[in-house]
């Protein structure tokens, strides 16, 4: 794989235009967390490489909507994109890779975790690895939540997964009470989803319990009254992990 690079540049002057036009997440947030959103981001852009894969190039637009969807998940975590530091490299590429190598098993991180079956639109590698996104993939889903994925969301939750140093579905979570009640409901949906029984989730969360949380996480924030009327439990811990409530802001935004 050929890679070019960029100086690590913070946001450009035009952000906010850019996520107006291409983010429907950002139309829900309000204005503090809007400019939290762009502090984060500015941090990731300036703190990361960033590299363009097979002479796709890194434009304004795609570093702006790429950082501020990652930043998104941190929203609420005081640590903020220290929760990334195991982020290497973030590389971004035009489409989809394609893999021949099976999806690695969970349990010790020691390898991958694909975004999807391939073709695959992302990647989050291991360690200080690097995060890979498919920009194609990226900006469709960015506009389009009602699609129920966004890869930038799903690879940049298996980054949070595999702080403590192992792909278990389960990210650190100091609070015993609420890792306790999280291991529970996310046992019970996944063994669900996994007997074939119906879901609100897509079947490839069944994959392994990596993949679990990274669905969940990215379904969560792109159809969150579907995920909250249908698994209210899972609801309740991600908005407890996350400490944030995207179905209150899609109230909040067809009430206004």
């Amino acid at each position: 794989m050929l890679l070019s690079r960029r100086r690590r540049d913070g946001l450009p002057a035009a952000w906010r235009d850019i996520l107006t036009t291409r983010s429907a997440q950002w139309a829900l947030l309000d204005e503090a967390e809007r400019t939290r959103v762009g502090e984060l981001a500015d941090e990731l852009l300036a703190g990361k490489r960033w590299e363009a894969a097979r002479g796709f190039e890194i434009t304004d637009e795609v570093r702006t909507l790429v950082s501020a969807h990652a930043a998104l998940l941190v929203l609420e975590h005081e640590l903020g994109v220290e929760h990334y530091d195991g982020v290497g490299t973030i590389v971004v590429r035009a489409g989809p890779m394609r893999r021949r190598e099976p999806v690695p098993q969970w349990g010790r991180v020691g390898g991958i975790v694909d975004g999807s079956p391939w073709p695959v639109d992302g990647e989050a590698h291991h360690g200080d690895g690097p995060v890979m996104i498919a920009w194609n993939a990226a900006r469709r889903e960015a506009a389009n939540p009602q699609l129920g994925r966004d890869v930038v969301l799903h690879e940049f939750a298996h980054k949070l997964d595999m702080r403590d140093g192992t792909i278990d579905g389960t990210p650190p979570i100091a609070d015993d009470t609420l890792r306790q009640r999280w291991v529970g409901v996310c046992t019970a949906q996944y063994d669900a989803l996994r007997r074939g029984e119906p879901s609100v989730l897509r079947p490839y969360a069944g994959t392994n319990p990596g993949e679990f949380f990274a669905v969940a996480s990215e379904t969560f924030f792109t159809r969150p009254l579907l995920v909250e009327a249908a698994a209210p439990d899972l609801y309740g811990v991600l908005a407890a992990y996350y400490r944030q409530h995207p179905a209150e802001r899609v109230r909040r935004a067809v009430a206004d």
